[in-house]
């Protein structure tokens, strides 16, 4: 028979009974108490007269429960459950998996799909961020309230530096892992998830800061000697901070001086790059090539890393950080900014220089030229020349500064017919007379008459009559 029983672990009451064979246990979101216990002892006073009678709808009674699935066929009622309550006119208790057990349901099924260090960092945010908020609330109860009531905390959650509520780009973060598992469980379960048409919070667009090609060649005269290679690959390659930490001596290709990425160091451990695109063939500069020559007489016969410490071991992000990048940066009083922006740097300077933006894309990792426009708009005029520069030399090479002016000609074609022909000259010089247009018996007798039958004379002036010639004697008078 039904019984009503509290969990250790949790403290709420759980309803244990046995249908078809089978043992049911759903957990309640009541915590252990006299009127709970009460409340939760009416619904399993029903549920055991529906069984008796056999009535008994097992999604009517639980709808957010798994073992609704396994027993769909005994559906006899209705396939939604109403809104006031179950079915059977049961009080309404959510009945089902907590948030907790279906988050962790979650992370084991899909872990297969992730990179680990996206494991790691998801992981994270659900133990520190999500967890402790929805604790063990049936997932099924979680309201749209409840979801902007767990935003609105993160705001006023310390941030990083002691900043005031968290920032509107990790609480994106937090929000979108905390959609994924409420969208997962309400194509299971069969409910709308509270978070469907939750918005994302605005960000503010932050613009890169690359360094000039001047600050860079301060930065490589300063830098510690042991570094100056590390800095010098990262300025003219391009490369994420996980890609250069990762580098192998493998994907080295000093034959055809190429770098080929094809991992990346994340937390600790070598791993897949960030995305497929991101697997990618850079091209040594003359630059590059020196640097990964001396680097090579350096560790290459000591460790697999191109760049490492003294134990052979791939590069410290935070401790390169803090111990060298922040450093050298205050010493030559420079704006501090992350070590990525060396990354920036690339693009901004082969952009500079004039490169096609599709092999810039490759040379970054993006399969596409839009991320390149969009991170790097205010550089881009300097590449693509769309900045009126083409056309300012057009006009300077083909019309040059002085004004023009058109003038208009009238000519003969081979038939003898009069055209007009337009030419356009420097306004300064004196413009041609023009030819006017023949009219009259002048223009009929052209047309009549070949050029030259008419003895000579040529055409009349334009509006005027022909003069008859004087009167030749003839011969023998």
């Amino acid at each position: 028979m039904a019984k009503v029983v509290a969990r250790k672990e949790t403290g709420k009451l759980q309803i244990d009974f046995t249908y078809k064979g089978v043992r049911c246990r759903e957990q309640t979101a009541l915590m252990d108490s006299p009127a709970n216990r009460k409340r939760v002892q009416a619904v399993v006073d029903k549920m055991s007269d529906a069984i008796k009678e056999g009535r008994f709808v097992y999604a009517d009674f639980f709808p957010g429960s798994a073992m609704a699935e396994r027993f769909r066929s005994d559906r006899k009622v209705s396939d939604r459950v109403p809104e006031n309550g179950s079915g059977t006119g049961q009080p309404s208790i959510a009945t089902g998996h907590t948030f907790s057990e279906f988050a962790d349901q979650w992370v084991q099924e899909h872990s297969i799909e992730w990179r680990r260090s996206h494991i790691r960092s998801l992981l994270s945010t659900l133990e520190s961020r999500i967890k402790p908020h929805f604790s063990n609330r049936v997932i099924t109860s979680i309201t749209k309230a409840d979801v902007l009531a767990f935003r609105a905390a993160l705001a006023k959650e310390p941030g990083r530096g002691g900043k005031a509520g968290l920032s509107a780009k990790r609480i994106n973060e937090i929000m979108g892992t905390l959609r994924q598992i409420l969208a997962e469980a309400a194509d299971r379960f069969e409910f709308t998830s509270p978070a469907l048409n939750l918005k994302r919070l605005r960000v503010k667009k932050s613009d890169v800061q690359p360094f000039s090609l001047d600050q860079v060649q301060t930065i490589l005269a300063t830098v510690r000697p042991d570094f100056k290679d590390y800095l010098q690959v990262r300025f003219l390659t391009g490369m994420r901070t996980g890609e250069i930490n990762g580098l192998k001596w493998k994907y080295i290709d000093f034959e055809h001086r190429l770098i080929l990425v094809r991992e990346t160091h994340v937390l600790g451990e070598d791993d897949y790059t960030k995305t497929d695109g991101s697997q990618r063939d850079i091209r040594m500069s003359q630059p590059v090539f020196e640097a990964m020559l001396r680097q090579q007489k350096i560790t290459g016969t000591v460790s697999e890393y191109v760049f490492c410490n003294l134990l052979g071991q791939p590069l410290d992000n935070t401790n390169f950080t803090k111990r060298v990048w922040y450093p050298l940066l205050r010493h030559l009083d420079f704006e501090l900014r992350r070590p990525y922006q060396t990354r920036h740097t690339a693009a901004t300077l082969w952009l500079a220089a004039g490169e096609a933006p599709e092999w810039i894309a490759r040379q970054l990792g993006h399969t596409s030229t839009e991320m390149l426009f969009k991170t790097y708009s205010r550089y881009v005029p300097n590449m693509t020349r769309q900045d009126g520069s083409a056309m300012e030399r057009l006009l300077a090479s083909r019309i040059g500064t002085a004004p023009l002016a058109r003038i208009t000609e009238q000519v003969l074609d081979e038939h003898g017919e009069m055209l007009e022909q337009e030419s356009f000259v420097p306004a300064s010089e004196k413009l041609p007379s023009p030819v006017p247009k023949p009219r009259g018996y002048a223009a009929a007798h052209r047309r009549l008459k070949p050029h030259g039958s008419d003895g000579g004379q040529g055409p009349p002036p334009c509006g005027g009559k022909r003069t008859p010639s004087p009167a030749m004697p003839r011969a023998g008078i």
